[in-house]
């Protein structure tokens, strides 16, 4: 027993000894995704991305020991995510990525003789694992004896019971999506995407017939089942010509919600949002599967009507919509409880710069926490046990939590937990805003060096998030992309440096009018008076050498370092530049094939006017460039073009590039690569001042 005691004790003193704020120590934390229950509560599975390695964890409630059962062992990039029980208690899964524009699947590491995206199925205890079927997006059917999914375009079917005789179930025209099983699994109904609009329809199993819905020149999608399975509901937007991403859409023609008996083909429009506020559809969040929810006779909804992404319900035989989520805040992530009677939402109602999870009350009742204090709480799911939920804070990385009844969080897993992870060292950011040079307040997060004292003439970094759709939180991030940035940003901040962190216009979490900000991104990049007003309100700070102010950030953060470095170098000495956008009109036409610059001459003059290679004659400050040369997001071709007229300029710049990444790197060892060339960037270049 004593020598139990003793080796615990040296083995803490060890882990405390070697817990120092380095790039591995903060990014070797395994990150956990996929956090899903079991319908019967009993047990919870989630994916812990070991450097780089991926596999699934099962836990059992009430006491949530965790046991990894599956066994992949290298750091590959093939991604796991879709886990699902079945009634007997197997799981299924997803492992592989989408592919490319040429229908190339993400292999950064050249595995041979290739990869595929595929779906898997195993005991709980993770043996008798198998491939089902070659495909992605598993939808199980109600009797759990088989599953529809995606393949090519088209669903399929695979029967449990029948691993790798998966089989298409029918052909449409088209790309079919949003797969959405009967309740008595009879049929199917799902989305046909037909480029410029898309139908609702169905598939009878019995007949082998489709039937498309109250067809029409717009995009329907979102259907849901009414709980007799004799009506559909679903969304519908008009069709728009001309709409290109990276340009503000604040009111439009109105969308709708409508309904089909499937008896009788009638269809009804139940609810029409508003003209002004609110009219345009906002599909980046909630974060679900479906925005549309039928229970009961009420259909759940997000609606901007009050400037918020927020939840309403109305019935299905119309009427008023009711706002079901007061409050100044988002609602980014909604699933129903266990029980039916009660939303359950990831919000930041309340508070601006965090995530919490509510109950929500179908009547339009109080609001009721369900987590409390600093902490970022996410992808809730319930058990018999409590509710279960991936959480993070200021100074601790993501990580499985079970809430108690008033709302304290435990960590699961814990004996999982580095020891070498340095959570005593780290800081913990204050909120602040800042004035843009057009005078408009853009909130951000401050990171002060431990140690600091007044006076101090230190080095500054200036951080933008990508998307432009994010939004930095006072903690780690609850996307593993942001989550590393965070823990750059929190390294850097233990090498002397004056961190901010900027949630620039355009961005999400304050609003309507904030992230559809006027002139913003291709129609006038007007997020560059916000980086301005950053840089000066950092030379402005006693604590910072206004020499030595950089700028860092990752493809829409990238856009940002790029133009702030070309548009003002005299501000910021020097910069880290990770696959950013240098020209609009190349990166919209990887959204949008079809977009002609020449046929739009006008709006192309604009893009290109709003971007970095416009600047370029003014660009004097040293960057990194970093780029994986499969990039889905940002063509790989923006840094090759950029290095070209930087090069012309005579402008210093080093590179970093990886063969066969994609833009969220999925090497755990490219992220490592990344960031301490990074680090080492800044320390170089500030220390030529």
């Amino acid at each position: 027993m004593k020598k139990s005691i003793l080796f615990a004790t040296w083995m803490i003193a060890f882990g405390s000894a070697f817990a120092q704020v380095t790039i591995d120590n903060l990014l070797n934390v395994p990150y956990p995704t996929a956090l899903t229950a079991s319908g019967d509560g009993k047990r919870i599975a989630w994916v812990f991305n070991d450097e780089g390695k991926r596999n699934i964890y099962v836990a059992d409630a009430p006491d949530f020991a965790a046991r990894k059962v599956t066994n992949f062992t290298l750091d590959d990039g093939q991604e796991i995510n879709a886990i699902d029980f079945l009634r007997d208690g197997k799981i299924t899964f997803v492992r592989g990525g989408a592919p490319n524009s040429q229908g190339e699947l993400p292999n950064p590491v050249a595995l041979q003789p290739g990869v595929d995206r595929s779906i898997w199925i195993m005991n709980a205890d993770g043996s008798e694992l198998k491939k089902l079927a070659t495909g992605y997006y598993p939808k199980v059917a109600p009797d759990h004896k088989s599953i529809a999914y995606l393949n090519s375009g088209q669903v399929w079917l695979v029967k449990i019971d029948s691993a790798g005789k998966g089989k298409k179930l029918f052909h449409a025209r088209g790309n079919q999506n949003s797969i959405r099983w009967s309740p008595d699994g009879t049929k199917i109904a799902f989305v046909s995407s037909r480029g410029d609009h898309s139908f609702i329809g169905v598939f009878d199993l019995s007949t082998r017939t489709v039937e498309f819905l109250d067809t029409s020149v717009d995009r329907d999608a979102h259907p849901v089942w009414s709980g007799d399975g004799k009506q559909i509901a679903f969304i519908r937007t008009p069709f728009v010509r001309n709409r290109l991403p990276f340009m503000p859409e604040r009111e439009g023609h109105p969308w709708s919600i409508r309904r089909v008996d499937l008896n009788t083909g009638k269809s009804t429009e139940v609810w029409s949002a508003k003209p002004g506020m609110g009219s345009l559809l906002h599909q980046g969040f909630p974060m679900v599967d479906n925005l549309l929810l039928w229970i009961g006779n009420r259909l759940i909804f997000p609606w901007e009507r009050n400037g918020w992404q927020q939840l309403y319900s109305v019935s299905v035989n119309g009427g008023e919509a009711q706002l079901l989520t007061p409050g100044e805040g988002e609602v980014e992530g909604v699933v129903v409880s266990r029980d039916g009677n009660s939303l359950i939402i990831t919000t930041n109602i309340g508070d601006s710069d965090r995530r919490h999870i509510l109950r929500v009350p179908l009547d339009g009742g109080k609001l009721q926490p369900m987590s409390v204090g600093e902490g970022i709480e996410y992808s809730p799911v319930e058990t018999e046990a409590g509710l279960v939920c991936l959480r993070t804070d200021a100074v601790t990385a993501a990580w499985p939590h079970v809430l108690s009844a008033n709302g304290q969080a435990r960590m699961i897993a814990s004996n999982l937990f580095p020891a070498t992870f340095p959570k005593k060292e780290l800081v913990s950011p204050q909120a602040v805003f800042i004035t843009a040079t057009d005078g408009m307040k853009i909130p951000g997060q401050l990171f002060i060096p431990k140690g600091a004292k007044a006076g101090d003439k230190r080095p500054a970094v200036v951080f933008f998030h990508g998307g432009s759709r994010r939004q930095m939180v006072l903690g780690f991030h609850y996307s593993q992309y942001y989550h590393n940035a965070y823990a750059l940003n929190q390294y850097l901040a233990s090498q002397g440096y004056v961190v901010l962190s900027l949630n620039y216009r355009s961005g999400i979490g304050y609003g309507m009018e904030f992230r559809e900000a006027l002139d913003y991104g291709a129609t006038g990049a007007s997020e560059y008076r916000d980086v301005e007003g950053a840089g000066l309100y950092l030379a402005q700070r006693p604590d910072v050498d206004p020499k030595k102010i950089g700028l860092w950030g990752g493809s829409y953060g990238g856009y940002l370092t790029a133009l702030g470095l070309a548009r003002a170098s005299e501000l910021f000495s020097c910069g880290v530049d990770i696959h950013g956008v240098h020209d609009w009109n190349m990166v919209i036409r990887n959204f949008v094939p079809s977009y002609n610059a020449e046929k739009n001459q006008a709006f192309a003059r604009m893009a290109f006017e709003s971007s970095p290679l416009n600047f370029i004659k003014g660009w004097r400050s040293p960057v990194l460039l970093i780029h994986g040369d499969d990039d889905r997001n940002v063509p790989f071709s923006e840094t090759v073009s950029l290095a070209e007229s930087l090069r012309e300029q005579g402008v210093y710049f080093e590179q970093v590039i990886f063969p066969d990444e994609v833009h969220g790197f999925l090497l755990h060892k490219n992220w490592l690569s990344a960031y301490k060339a990074s680090a080492d960037f800044f320390k170089r270049m500030f220390n030529k001042k």
